[in-house]
C-alpha cells in the first residue's frame, strides 16, 4: 500500500498518481489533499493521528512551502512503515507514532526511526517536487521494500534533519494552559491540552480564557449533550481537548485560530459562580 497526503487540492495529486502508476504502484490510498496550506505543523498533527490506523506501507507526504529551496528531500523508516517527503519537520511526529504503534507486534519502539537523505538533483520543475522528486522516490521504496531502503542508489542515512515536536501544555490539577494546534473543517479548535485533564469532570463547568476574554462552558462527552449552537469543551478522538460548538464553529465562538493561547480552569469557573460580597 502507498498512501498520499498533501495540501495540493486538485488537480496536482493526479500528476503524482500518474508517476506512481507509471512505476507500477497500483494500491494507492488518498489520505487527504486538503491539509492546511503551507502548514507542516498541521500536517504533522493530522498524520500523527491518521497514519497509525494503516497497515505497514509507504506514505508520500507533500506539504512543502520550501519547494525549490535548499531544504532536503528525505525518507523516514519507522518500524514497518516509510514516509517520503520534504525535510521540514512534518514527517517526524507521524513517524514516531508509527514506530510506537508496532510495539505490541514486533517489539519496536518510538526510537526505531532512521532518516535517509534522498537525492533530489535536477528535478523537472522547481515548483512541483511532489511529482518530480517525492513520487519517484516513494515508488522506489515501495518496489524495494521498507527493509531495503539503504540499498537504494541516492538514499543515504543521515543524523541531521528538521524535526517538529507537538508542544506540550502546562497542566495542574485545576488549570491547564496551552495553545490551539489545528482547527478542523467543522470549526473545532483542537488544543494541545491532553484529554486526561478532563477525567471525571464531565458535567462540570470550565472557564475558557482566550485573548477575546473568558467564557463559562460545560464539559461534555458528546456534542448532543448541549443545545444546538451552544459552546462546549470535550475530548476529541485524537485525545486532545477541543473548544467546540454543537452544530457550529468553535473557532468563531471562542475566537481561536492555530497558535493562539488558551487557558482552561475549573478554579476560575468556581470563582465566577460564587457571588462576592
Amino acid at each position: 500500500m502507498l498512501t498520499l497526503a498533501s495540501d495540493f487540492g486538485s488537480p496536482y495529486p493526479a500528476a503524482m498518481k500518474g508517476v506512481l502508476r507509471s512505476h507500477g504502484v497500483v494500491d494507492l490510498v488518498d489520505v487527504a489533499h486538503d491539509l492546511p496550506r503551507n502548514d507542516p505543523r498541521a500536517a504533522a498533527f493530522w498524520l500523527r493521528f491518521v497514519l497509525p490506523e494503516f497497515p505497514p506501507g509507504v506514505h508520500l507526504v507533500v506539504v512543502d512551502p520550501g519547494v525549490g529551496t535548499d531544504r532536503a528531500a528525505i525518507c523516514v523508516r519507522a518500524g514497518d512503515h516509510a514516509l517520503v517527503g520534504p525535510d521540514n519537520g512534518c514527517l517526524l511526529p507521524p513517524a514516531r507514532a508509527l514506530a510506537a504503534s508496532g510495539e505490541e507486534d514486533d517489539g519496536g519502539d518510538a526510537a526505531d526511526i532512521e532518516v535517509f537523505a534522498v537525492d533530489d538533483a535536477d528535478p523537472r520543475s522547481s515548483t512541483f517536487h511532489g511529482r518530480d522528486v517525492f513520487a519517484p522516490a516513494a515508488a522506489r521504496v515501495h518496489e524495494a521494500g521498507v527493509d531495503a531502503i539503504e540499498s537504494l542508489d541516492g538514499f543515504a542515512r543521515v543524523d541531521g534533519y528538521d524535526d517538529y515536536e507537538i508542544p506540550s501544555a502546562w497542566v495542574e490539577a485545576e488549570t491547564a494552559a496551552g495553545e490551539v494546534l489545528v482547527v478542523d473543517d467543522f470549526g473545532n479548535a483542537v488544543t494541545n491540552v491532553p484529554g486526561s485533564f478532563l477525567d471525571g469532570r464531565v458535567g462540570e463547568t470550565i472557564a475558557v480564557e482566550t485573548a477575546a476574554g473568558v467564557r463559562q462552558v460545560p464539559v461534555v462527552e458528546t456534542f448532543a449533550d448541549v443545545a444546538k449552537h451552544d459552546p462546549l469543551v470535550t475530548v476529541g478522538s485524537h485525545g486532545y481537548i477541543e473548544c467546540d460548538v454543537n452544530q457550529g464553529r468553535g473557532d468563531e465562538a471562542f475566537e481561536l485560530a492555530p497558535g493562539r493561547a488558551v487557558t482552561l480552569s475549573f478554579e476560575e469557573a468556581v470563582a465566577a459562580a460564587v457571588p462576592t460580597a
